[in-house]
């Protein structure tokens, strides 16, 4: 539940597992755990966005087969959305396993919540004016690298697109969907690919229940995280987040 609530919102919820390990002894073996919390979070998104989706598989396979230039933005979107997936995936691929072994402890989490503070803080006021139509490829390949950067942990992903987005000047609409509709082939492909993982996993049968609630608890607090989420967002109220970032981090780099 608690990586539910935090896989939406900008403070990073890959940083804040290992904070709670750190701090409250939680231990997590293996990576079944991980990947079915990762994919409840993933169907939650796809509940909550589930109308954009419809719609843009609608109009793009539309433009595909007539080329009506009505939908052409709408397959341009989804043509910007593969795009900024690729940078994020070379990254993963090449430096995953330096990420992983020197760029994993607790005080790097401190220093990118921090980081990630100020990012929300610089873009806090932002309005921009560009719709989903209004993207281009430069949009794409910024907020593409935004990501890979939050493969970092204490990183947000979501944080670092929006500001991304954001700061390109697009409008806080227009920023949180693409920045949620680029999760999902990220997180797809690691579902997919790690498939062959969980169904090997040992303690799969004997921990069959654990990770079915885990699964739910996941599913349902992201849904209404991201919708909570979405609602600040309308607000302009990206500060509270920021001010959040600025508390924890050095308190962590206190007590570590």
């Amino acid at each position: 539940m608690f990586q539910g609530f935090t896989e939406p919102i900008p403070i990073s919820s890959s940083g804040h597992l290992q904070l709670a390990q750190h701090f409250f002894g939680i231990e997590i073996k293996g990576l079944t755990f991980e990947l079915m919390v990762n994919t409840a979070s993933l169907l939650a998104v796809l509940m909550v966005y589930r109308q954009d989706i419809v719609r843009l598989a609608s109009n793009g396979l539309s433009y595909v087969k007539t080329k009506n230039p009505d939908d052409r933005s709408e397959f341009m979107f989804i043509v910007y959305l593969i795009i900024a997936t690729i940078p994020a995936g070379v990254i993963g691929v090449v430096f995953g396993d330096f990420i992983e072994e020197e760029l994993s402890g607790v005080r790097t989490v401190a220093i990118t919540l921090i980081i990630t503070g100020i990012a929300l803080w610089t873009i806090r006021n932002l309005r921009g004016r560009k719709n989903d139509g209004d993207m281009k490829l430069r949009d794409a390949l910024i907020i593409g690298f935004a990501q890979a950067i939050a493969l970092i942990p204490g990183i947000s992903r979501s944080g670092a697109t929006i500001v991304a987005a954001m700061g390109l000047g697009m409008k806080q609409e227009t920023a949180l969907r693409f920045s949620f509709l680029l999760f999902i082939p990220v997180s797809l492909g690691g579902a997919i690919l790690s498939f062959s993982d969980i169904l090997s996993d040992p303690q799969l049968t004997q921990l069959a229940i654990p990770y079915a609630l885990a699964f739910i608890g996941s599913f349902v607090m992201s849904y209404f995280s991201l919708k909570w989420f979405m609602n600040i967002m309308a607000q302009g109220n990206l500060k509270y987040f920021a001010i959040y970032c600025f508390i924890v981090g050095p308190l962590v780099l206190f007590f570590t």
